[in-house]
């Protein structure tokens, strides 16, 4: 087993790879999580009639375009607010879960 020195303690191989897997995690977590908070802001915005010609409505907007990942137009509900709610909504949840549980398995891992 290979062994790594810094300041005067020898840390393992494994102790390595299990904090390096650990970072790992918590990174595509926060990624999934700011995906997250992204589509539930661009859902505030619209639900609450946000300027869509305004800077920041537009930005957080093409980046939830982006991340709806397809589920923009899952449903097609009359109203462009239920819409946005309905669909967006279900993208956010999506990536909660996506981060919660790739999160938890890269921990799993031996």
């Amino acid at each position: 087993m290979s062994e790594h020195e810094r300041g005067g303690h020898r840390t393992s191989a494994r102790e390595v790879r299990t904090k390096g897997i650990g970072w790992l995690a918590t990174a595509v977590k926060l990624v999934c999580t700011v995906a997250a908070i992204i589509l539930a802001a661009h859902v505030v915005l619209t639900v609450g009639g946000a300027n869509p010609d305004n800077g920041i409505t537009e930005f957080v907007g093409s980046w939830a375009q982006y991340l709806a990942l397809g589920f923009q137009d899952l449903f097609t509900p009359e109203g462009e607010r239920t819409r946005v709610l309905v669909n967006y909504g279900i993208a956010a949840i999506f990536w909660v879960v996506v981060g919660a549980v790739a999160s938890g398995l890269l921990r799993r891992l031996p």
